[in-house]
């Protein structure tokens, strides 16, 4: 299972928030590339880092950033936020995203989504499946849908879509335990490689996690509350 620490970022800064809200904002370093240097240093290869400036604009915004990091780290980035056109997704991978994450849009407009993995592939492009109370969540989390999360996963799973990350908003930034339920049934029920994303504390969890079955882990408020130490995730990895 792969490792995947998460590096948000409003105003340029590496934040977190507590279940989406963007009230509960927490800065953990003014600048995201110390912090990715940091977990590069530590032997860890990948890094999910979300544009949340671009998630509440509609479009990307925190490219500057994004563009450090892929340039002056060895990281493969996955990046999401905002990314809802065509230019969105040129500026994206032009800084040096080697995937990039679509929520909202894979809701708003699914024709337009569709076209990015036709075009991309289905290795550069993840859906991400966002949900409260198995309901999709969009806009940053601020706007909900009647979406049930398996069903939106399985019709993305017939249009090809290899990877997907799935968050229970719920237990986002809790630190209190995955949502293993969920995942082992996303598991049962489709052939996606799924990566787990919320609520991760302990490494008792990413080992439940591994035998689950899921391909990766997204670790956030674990690594900068000091639940899990890079140390123990290079040792993990």
């Amino acid at each position: 299972m792969r490792i995947i620490p998460a590096i948000d970022i409003i105003e340029g800064k590496c934040v977190r928030l507590t279940k989406g809200d963007y009230s509960t904002k927490k800065i953990y370093n003014e600048d995201p590339l110390e912090m990715a240097k940091e977990m590069a240093d530590h032997g860890i290869r990948y890094l999910h880092v979300v544009d949340l400036d671009g998630a509440k604009s509609q479009h990307i915004v925190n490219y500057n950033t994004l563009e450090k990091i892929c340039t002056q780290t060895a990281l493969k980035v996955d990046f999401g936020g905002g990314l809802k056109s065509d230019e969105d997704l040129r500026i994206a991978f032009e800084c040096g995203a080697q995937q990039i994450t679509g929520g909202s849009i894979a809701v708003s407009n699914p024709t337009l989504f569709k076209r990015w993995i036709d075009l991309y592939g289905s290795k550069k492009i993840i859906l991400g499946a966002d949900c409260t109370n198995r309901k999709i969540a969009t806009a940053g989390w601020t706007k909900s849908s009647e979406l049930d999360v398996l069903t939106f996963i399985k019709s993305y799973e017939e249009k090809k879509i290899k990877y997907v990350i799935c968050t229970d908003i719920a237990k986002d930034g809790m630190l209190a335990g995955p949502s293993n339920e969920l995942y082992k049934e996303i598991l049962s029920e489709t052939q996606i490689s799924l990566i787990a994303s919320g609520g991760v504390s302990s490494l008792s969890d990413l080992y439940q996690l591994i035998e689950i079955g899921c391909e990766g882990a997204i670790v956030g408020k674990a690594i900068y509350e000091g639940k899990i130490s890079l140390k123990e995730l290079e040792e993990l990895c």
